[in-house]
């Protein structure tokens, strides 16, 4: 049965960071693009159908957030997530990377340690260290392809000066949905140590059957008072364009500090169609992404089975959420200094090189896999025709 997510859309000289940037990014134009975490999918019809309705006003003056917004948030909030908001909690700002650095200008100093948990998202690098602030690293433990929480490693590192954790969950670029025992310990030791835990959720509502999604601070202010939650429509709803982004500080002095921040550096201004299509995707969408993670799942049951069947050589961390896949690429019989190259010149597929996620991604590349059927299907056909050539080459 054909699906809407099945059409392939020619995004070429739209401006897309994703399409119109190969020869800057890939020294090569003959590539399909599988990196940078955006869908090659049309937005839902209702989100199009209320930009263009603003659009029709004519007049885009300065803007405020509105009351339906908050409504239809606080609402999708509750039903997909069973978390209970008070709509006074929630800040709007541009995007996550911004709430990321606005919460680090407004919670620590300059010289103040902030940890992350690796391989990690890669802005959350230079959020910290262009803020002139000290990255601390607990390094996720790899097992057999599943990657869990080191907290003797986490709890060693919070007790020595640490003052803000920055948290991805569900955790980009390895997929893993934490678990409420390991958000539970995560929490607790937040709170006994006195840091402020800044939880990036943006990925929380592509999540595939079997798993669900636990906003930490759902969990409560007695167990984790210092929580500030970063939360989107960008990826689940592919808007990345229109920089909108929710922040919900439970914390009435936290939320006044992160406003501050927020006017002081001029980023509370935003994007009038942005708004429009927030209150859209919360309030009418739903129908749209539950098919959106049909499609998404039966493609990643098919990345699993192509490269079980065909490439055995790569190997994938399924993920549990996101629609991205962390390829272990270290039994190739390759030098993993130019594994990047191997794949764009080689292969002719653009993926994000595992290194720029940390050290403990040396040897992986993340494969984005939010396309069409048939322009993935060309993309794994492309990797293993290089792979075979490469494993002949290395049996000569």
């Amino acid at each position: 049965m054909a699906s809407i997510f099945d059409e392939v859309i020619d995004r070429k000289n739209t401006a897309s960071l994703k399409w119109d940037c190969c020869k800057q990014r890939f020294n090569s134009e003959d590539i399909i693009q599988m990196w940078v975490a955006d869908m090659d999918f049309k937005s839902p019809d209702k989100i199009t159908e209320a930009i263009i309705r603003r659009a029709n006003h004519g007049v885009y003056g300065y803007t405020e957030s509105s009351e339906r917004l908050a409504k239809a948030l606080v609402n999708w909030l509750a039903k997909r997530h069973q978390w209970v908001v008070d709509k006074s909690w929630i800040v709007h700002s541009p995007g996550v990377v911004t709430s990321v650095n606005i919460a680090i200008l407004s919670f620590t100093n300059p010289g103040d340690k902030i940890l992350v948990q690796t391989p990690i998202y890669y802005p959350f690098y230079s959020s910290i260290k262009d803020n002139q602030r000290v990255l601390v690293t607990n390094s996720l433990k790899n097992t057999s392809g599943f990657y869990e929480i080191n907290f003797d490693d986490l709890e060693k590192k919070l007790a020595n000066g640490v003052r803000m954790m920055i948290f991805c969950s569900p955790h980009n670029p390895i997929g893993r949905v934490w678990r409420q025992n390991e958000l539970e310990k995560v929490a607790k030791l937040c709170k006994k140590h006195g840091v402020i835990l800044v939880s990036d959720e943006i990925h929380s509502d592509i999540v595939y059957k079997g798993f669900k999604h636990i906003p930490i601070a759902s969990l409560g202010e007695e167990i984790l008072p210092n929580a500030v939650t970063l939360i989107s429509p960008t990826k689940t709803f592919n808007l990345a364009g229109l920089c909108q982004s929710s922040v919900i500080i439970p914390n009435d002095q936290h939320r006044q500090v992160f406003n501050n921040t927020m006017n002081r550096i001029g980023a509370g201004m935003l994007n009038i169609f942005g708004l429009e299509a927030a209150e859209a995707a919360y309030s009418c969408c739903e129908e749209w992404l539950d098919e959106l993670l049909s499609y998404l799942q039966n493609n990643l049951e098919l990345i699993e089975k192509y490269f079980e069947s065909h490439i055995p050589q790569i190997k994938i961390i399924k993920p549990e959420a996101t629609y991205m896949v962390w390829l272990d690429c270290r039994e190739l019989p390759l030098e993993m200094e130019k594994l990047k190259d191997f794949f764009t010149f080689k292969a002719g597929v653009g993926l994000n090189d595992g290194v720029t996620f940390g050290k403990e991604g040396f040897g992986f590349q993340r494969l984005n896999f939010a396309c069409p059927k048939t322009l993935l299907i060309e993309g794994l056909e492309r990797i293993k025709r290089a792979v075979t050539e490469l494993s002949d080459k290395s049996l000569d």
